[in-house]
């Protein structure tokens, strides 16, 4: 079954109000929903909308990006007390990865840095993580050294994560699959301009897709979602 989105927004903003109530109330409640483009399932069925529930306070919005972090997140997403969005990219489930038989946790609220590097940040979500990594591996052999943050749970934020590989690389690139205006990256950009400006060396650079629906042509697919030429452009750009 799918919800229309309006209608599960509407829903779980009403859902979340309810622990206004002094904390008193329990929503323990997860949706499960996929996402994303790829497979020429047209706009209908290729949404990422992730900065749509972001907008919601009191909802934790979580997209994991490998087998590992999806069974860790998913538990911690049903012993959470709160309303809980897990958002799975279609273009994941044959991703093969290695996963313990036996039950475990990732921390909510909690990214991982999935490559070290020195030179640039790349924060990225998702299927896109998967791009940064190749993009890393290609701009290694030019000589630069590339970071992917992978924030794992977009609300709540690891701000603490973001910052912290910024003042080590002192320069950022948002990558994420969602349009580019108004998404997930615009808070990013937003929180490390606000709270770490004095470590950027250069202006920060989001990468994302058009502000049009997904197109149902596989050949404008292709062209609509980031891919790793696009963050290289946009790693060269920032690298000056």
């Amino acid at each position: 079954m799918e919800l229309d989105a309006e209608l599960m927004k509407d829903m779980l903003a009403t859902m979340v109000k309810i622990r206004m109530f002094g904390g008193k109330a329990r929503i323990p409640m997860v949706v499960r929903a996929a996402c994303g483009a790829g497979l020429g399932a047209a706009a209908q069925h290729s949404q990422c909308l992730e900065a749509l529930f972001m907008h919601l306070p009191g909802l934790k919005v979580v997209m994991p990006s490998t087998p590992y972090d999806a069974k860790g997140l998913l538990i911690s997403s049903i012993r959470d007390d709160n309303p809980v969005v897990f958002l799975e990219h279609k273009m994941l489930y044959s991703l093969e990865g290695e996963v313990p038989e036996e039950p475990y946790t990732v921390p909510l609220g909690r990214a991982e840095v999935k490559r070290e590097g020195t030179d640039v940040t790349v924060v990225a979500t998702a299927r896109m993580v998967h791009v940064a990594l190749a993009a890393a591996e290609r701009l290694a052999e030019e000589g630069v050294s590339l970071e992917v943050v992978d924030p794992r749970t977009l609300s709540p934020l690891d701000e603490e994560a973001i910052l912290a590989s910024v003042s080590k690389t002192h320069r950022l690139v948002i990558l994420h699959e969602e349009v580019k205006f108004a998404g997930s990256g615009a808070e990013i950009a937003a929180m490390v301009a606000e709270k770490g400006f004095d470590e950027l060396d250069a202006p920060i650079v989001r990468v994302g897709a058009p502000f049009t629906p997904v197109p149902f042509s596989l050949v404008l697919e292709n062209a609509f979602i980031p891919d790793e030429e696009k963050l290289v452009e946009a790693v060269r750009t920032v690298m000056g």
